[in-house]
Parts: C-alpha cells; structure tokens; sequence
C-alpha cells in the first residue's frame, strides 16, 4: 500500500504507544513501536493483519523492508513536505563509461590496453583487497578509450581505472 502513496500522514493515537497512518487519505493503519537489540521494529496493524517491520531511521529519513521489499522514505511536517516536494531531483551522473573500482585497494593488473575492443564478461583488470584479488569484467561489449590508473597504484572507492568509448 505505501510504495505507491502519494502522502502518507500520521498521527499519535491515545494511548501514545501506537500511531494512526492514514495512506493518501484513505487506508489506515495502526502502529505500534518497540525496539530489539539496536533493531528498530514496528508492529503494524492493516486490515485485521498483523507484520513486522524493520526499520533503520537517520535522521528524518526512515528505511522500512519486510519480506525483501524495502521502502525509503521521509518523516517531516507537513509544510516540510510540501516543500521538499517542490525540491528538483538530481540525476546520477551517467558512469556507465567508466570502470570504477568497487573497493578500496591496489590495482595489480590490467587486462587490456586503449583501443582495444572488449566483450561482456571479459576481464578488465584485477584489483587486491585484503589479501583477495578481484577480477573486474566488463558489463558490456565496447571499446577502451583510455586507461586511467596503472598497475601497482592504490585505488579508493569508485576510483576511475579506466574509460570507454
């Protein structure tokens, strides 16, 4: 029901322990909050059927998921959301030129050289991470355009090691 809601609100219900949500005007549903372990937990109540959900807060966004399903959204008042409605959504940059090291590590090979045409599936380069070598293979077929990183260099997190055409 939420992963479609336009609007969700809520309210605290009388006893204080449980929450009244109302989905889109229409569908409500009862919460009740405790907590496990560190683990946020939520008891909700929709329709006579009772779940648990798992939910990890920072700060006012909340990430629920139950049976696989995760939903990511945020808790602010009303006049808060109507603005951030209002907020233009920055797209993610297009990466999908480059291969970007997925760890922290050293960079002990490469597999190809620039002009070279590689195929799905082939190896790019390898790079070593506490005492492991990760082979990186291409995710399409194309064509490198230029290497950016040399064997022996220490590599960060999304670090460009090389570009395609």
């Amino acid at each position: 029901v939420l992963l479609g809601a336009e609007s969700v609100s809520c309210t605290t219900h009388d006893d204080g322990e449980a929450y009244l949500v109302s989905v889109d005007g229409e569908a409500e549903i009862r919460l009740h909050l405790f907590s496990h372990d560190d683990d946020a937990l939520v008891l909700c109540e929709a329709d006579g059927q009772a779940m648990t959900v798992q939910v990890e807060t920072k700060g006012p966004r909340w990430l629920l998921q139950h049976g696989g399903a995760q939903l990511d959204f945020l808790v602010v008042r009303p006049r808060v959301a109507e603005l951030a409605a209002r907020m233009p959504v920055k797209e993610a940059p297009d990466l999908s030129r480059f291969l970007l090291s997925p760890m922290p590590g050293l960079l002990v090979s490469l597999a190809v050289s620039p002009g070279q045409e590689v195929k799905a599936g082939e190896e790019l380069a390898v790079v070593e991470a506490m005492k492991m070598e990760n082979i990186l293979r291409a995710e399409r077929d194309g064509t490198v355009a230029e290497i950016k990183a040399a064997p022996g260099d220490s590599l960060a997190v999304d670090q460009i090691i090389l570009e395609f055409t």
